[in-house]
């Protein structure tokens, strides 16, 4: 058999299954037509109706169009998980433009990288006190060229810290921006290989890098979801409630979560942030059917000491993506709730798509399951990346299919190394059993998944460099119950210079990096592994740690949760 886990698949469903590909905006339109009156969006108890939400966009894409942000221009969202997130995703594509996700989550160093690259010279942010401070730093950088700040109260008044906006003619309030906008005749042409989205990811060897994402590739990937859940979606005929906790700037929140429950006249409960009680109110009381979730959220939901008598009995689906899913958490969740917690593998660069887990397939702990339909996955040699290895060998997983990012953007030669042919080199390591299904076993590459977030060393070491006492620094991730990974820093220090604790280093380094990325550990080293020419070698030093039979010597040990 070509393709051995679709023998898995559900009922009806086969591999080749034709896969639509189509502008982002219509998957919208579409919705509309289908489910006008229903709720698109539930955020902070408040409904905003289908036909609701496709008239603010219409809006923003008017006001987008008629501040000249449309075709060619790269607009960047800087928001947390509010209305305004969708709103002017929609908005932005509607008007032409590509969109840039940048993270609150990240440092100065990254944000100002990203802004660089894009080319954007607009931002669209909050007036929350977690957001305005450093969108105000790119204008005061000379990023940026506008700053369009929503205003949180709009939505309800819940006492979130805000900061009042200066007086600068380069800032603008939304309501400013689209006040007395009209709308134009007609819409730009949007194309399916158009580029959409740039979300920037990457790994140790540089900044991070724009993945090019298509509309077609993004409707490509929830044309692939939709095919997969088609005979349960049809037995269940009924409206999911979807919790979307997870970051909308996150590929898999975007995707699996905003794009597929629309795409479907679902109900997203959109959450600002997750909060363990707010969740479980969202699934007791109010009868949430679907939640995908990260490590991080399903380990604080299984150390709930009340977990076996909570009311889980509205939960259709219970997911878990970004990172990987320690197997103890989903033994408890499967004992104490009775439900099964699985986890599938997608990227960035595949929109995410890539593998999930069949409802009726073989129990397979520690798998990521079987490639979904219309994608094709293989294990090649590390050594030579067109060689396919046999079932059970272990090699680089290989991926190609309408969801799988067209390159990088501005980096032709990294685009390049990252395909052979038209199929992409993840950098994830693992291998396929005789069933199809995939497992991965470690990373080619030195990223730190911390908490379903990349996590790049080389950016955290460019921050610790600062610090007028490191001489020599090397990162790498180490296992973390909370998060999977963390980063941990090996210093030398320069002559005459006295070692930190790991609270200092943490101090130091507030600012310059986002709370995911700060390190948990630090050990400091009379001298640091290097390679036969000299450079650092990340590799070597993890090989000595693995080997170390009794533990270092360490000048701190873990500090607090980020």
């Amino acid at each position: 058999m070509t393709h051995p886990g679709e023998q898995f698949y559900p009922q009806g469903v086969r591999w080749d299954e034709p896969i639509e590909r189509y502008p982002l905006p219509d998957l919208l339109s579409r919705a509309v037509r289908d489910y006008g009156t229903r709720t698109a969006i539930e955020f902070r108890d408040r409904p905003i109706s289908y036909a609701g939400l496709e008239d603010m966009v219409e809006i923003a894409a008017s006001a987008f169009l008629r501040a000249g942000y449309g075709k060619d221009t790269s607009v960047a969202l800087f928001l947390g998980n509010t209305p305004d997130h969708p709103i002017n995703f929609f908005g932005a594509l509607k008007a032409g433009a590509r969109l840039v996700h940048l993270s609150p989550l990240d440092g100065e160093i990254a944000l100002s990288h990203k802004l660089t690259d894009s080319g954007a010279r607009v931002v669209l942010t909050s007036n929350l006190s977690a957001l305005l401070p450093t969108a105000l730093k790119f204008l005061d950088k000379g990023l940026i060229d506008r700053l369009i700040v929503c205003e949180d109260d709009d939505w309800g008044k819940v006492g979130t810290p805000q900061t009042p906006l200066p007086n600068n003619p380069a800032i603008i309030t939304y309501r400013q921006f689209v006040e007395g906008v009209s709308k134009p005749a007609s819409w730009p042409a949007i194309g399916v290989d158009d580029v959409a989205l740039l979300q920037y990811t990457g790994g140790t060897t540089g900044l991070p890098k724009g993945a090019m994402l298509s509309h077609g590739n993004l409707t490509a990937a929830v044309s692939i979801y939709d095919v997969w859940s088609g005979p349960a979606r049809a037995e269940r005929n009924a409206i999911e409630r979807v919790i979307c906790v997870l970051p909308l700037f996150h590929i898999y929140a975007l995707t699996v979560v905003m794009l597929s429950s629309l795409r479907h006249g679902n109900l997203v409960s959109l959450h600002q942030r997750f909060d363990v009680e707010a969740v479980m109110r969202d699934i007791e009381v109010k009868r949430a059917t679907i939640f995908p979730g990260v490590p991080t959220m399903w380990i604080a939901i299984a150390a709930l000491p009340d977990l076996d008598r909570r009311d889980f009995s509205s939960l259709r689906t219970a997911g878990s993506g970004g990172a990987p899913l320690p197997m103890e958490v989903a033994r408890i969740f499967e004992r104490k709730v009775g439900m099964k917690l699985r986890s599938g593998w997608g990227m960035t660069e595949t929109s995410p798509a890539g593998t999930a887990h069949p409802e009726d397939g073989p129990d397979k702990p520690g798998s990521v399951g079987v490639m979904l339909p219309g994608i094709e996955i293989d294990v090649v040699s590390l050594e030579d990346p067109t060689k396919v290895l046999p079932v059970g060998e272990t090699g680089e997983i290989r991926i190609r299919g309408p969801n799988v990012t067209k390159g990088y953007w501005n980096l032709p030669k990294a685009t390049a190394e990252a395909f052979v042919g038209d199929r992409f080199l993840t950098g994830d390591i693992g291998y396929m059993d005789a069933d199809g299904y995939f497992y991965l076993v470690d990373r080619k590459k030195d990223m730190i998944i911390s908490g379903g977030f990349n996590v790049y060393p080389q950016m955290i070491e460019q921050a610790i460099y600062t610090h007028p006492a490191v001489q020599e620094v090397i990162v790498i991730g180490i296992p973390d119950d909370y998060r999977g990974e963390s980063a941990k820093a090996f210093i030398t220090l320069r002559a005459g210079a006295e070692p930190f604790t790991i609270d200092e280093l943490r101090g130091f380094l507030a600012g310059k990096l986002g709370k995911h990325e700060l390190p948990t550990a630090v050990e400091f080293a009379a001298e640091l592994p290097r390679t036969a020419v000299g450079k650092l070698s990340r590799h070597e030093l993890r090989m000595q740690q693995t080997s170390q039979a009794a533990p270092s010597k360490q000048q701190a040990a873990s500090g607090g949760r980020a």
